[in-house]
């Protein structure tokens, strides 16, 4: 028999197209709707596809799906962590060419200013000779991470799902966070929270970040608010070119909203690497070389190179 050829393998077609809902079911896999209900519930007349830890592609009955609590987590609820999961993000350099979509999703998302972002992008070059790439960068969720560590209250911290939060009604703005991490992934906050009208009265949250509190710490969350809703993170799905992948590494899944893909054969078969490695911060963010890109680089001055 004639050996498959590449494009031909399981691993590496496109499970599924334009599916957030499936994408939704790869972002937490099990832990959000995998687990069917032992009584019946009766069965409904909508079904829903969703992409199992094995890569197969099921249709359940809606009514035999157990969700998880959409409730907003409490300061306490917020450090355990959802159950079943491993986020990572993918960055596919190739793609982006500095459309700042996902910076403009997280800071209405977060209510952000300009001096607080979240998400900054970089222009990079590796050396002289070879041409210039835009880098998306935000906080790198590590699992040996540096800021946990120094936080002298615990206001920061690692859950089992590998976010790392920040609680900031424990934080003391003491920022030895901030001289900790070797990305500069966080920023202080400086003024008072001004929040658009639809937002006032907004409870707290540290999944949530919101509402911002003066005089503390904030960073990149992953979004676990809008996980646990099954949702992407805002950032993801906004994205014009699919740059961005988030999933469950226990499910080994990543999807950027339009496309899902298996996480350990995107990082094999494009070389993904993990930035400043050798700091033994072990990233959960994941980069791919910028070679072969969908379109030209494109400058911007009003942007320092990296």
């Amino acid at each position: 028999m004639a050996e498959k050829s590449n494009s031909e393998r399981p691993g590496r077609r496109k499970f599924i197209k334009k599916g957030m809902l499936t994408g939704a079911g790869a972002l937490i896999g099990s832990g959000l709707v995998s687990s069917c209900s032992d009584e019946k519930s009766g069965e409904s007349s909508e079904k829903v596809k969703l992409l199992t830890t094995d890569g197969k592609l099921v249709e359940v009955d809606k009514n035999q799906l157990q969700h998880m609590s959409m409730d907003l987590a409490t300061r306490e609820e917020s450090r355990q962590g959802i159950p079943g999961s491993k986020f990572v993000l993918v960055v596919d350099l190739s793609r982006c060419k500095n459309a700042r979509k996902c910076k403009i999703a997280c800071d209405e998302h977060h209510n952000l200013t300009p001096d607080r972002p979240f998400i900054k992008i970089l222009k990079m070059q590796d050396n002289p000779n070879s041409s210039p790439y835009w880098m998306p960068k935000k906080c790198f969720q590590c699992d040996n991470p540096p800021c946990v560590k120094v936080c002298p209250v615990g206001a920061t911290y690692k859950r089992s799902d590998g976010i790392v939060l920040v609680d900031n009604v424990r934080c003391i703005g003491c920022r030895f966070c901030m001289a900790a991490c070797p990305y500069s992934a966080r920023v202080f906050n400086w003024g008072k929270p001004n929040p658009p009208v639809d937002r006032e009265g907004e409870v707290y949250s540290p999944e949530s970040s919101s509402p911002s509190l003066i005089g503390t710490v904030e960073k990149c969350d992953f979004c676990p608010d809008t996980i646990r809703q099954g949702k992407l993170p805002p950032c993801i799905p906004s994205c014009p070119n699919g740059a961005l992948y988030f999933g469950n590494e226990l499910d080994d899944t990543v999807t950027n909203g339009f496309e899902t893909e298996r996480f350990s054969e995107l990082l094999r078969e494009k070389a993904g690497y993990r930035y400043m490695e050798e700091l033994g911060t072990l990233p959960r963010v994941y980069y791919l070389p910028p070679a072969n890109r969908s379109f030209p680089f494109k400058d911007d001055p009003s942007i320092e190179s990296s």
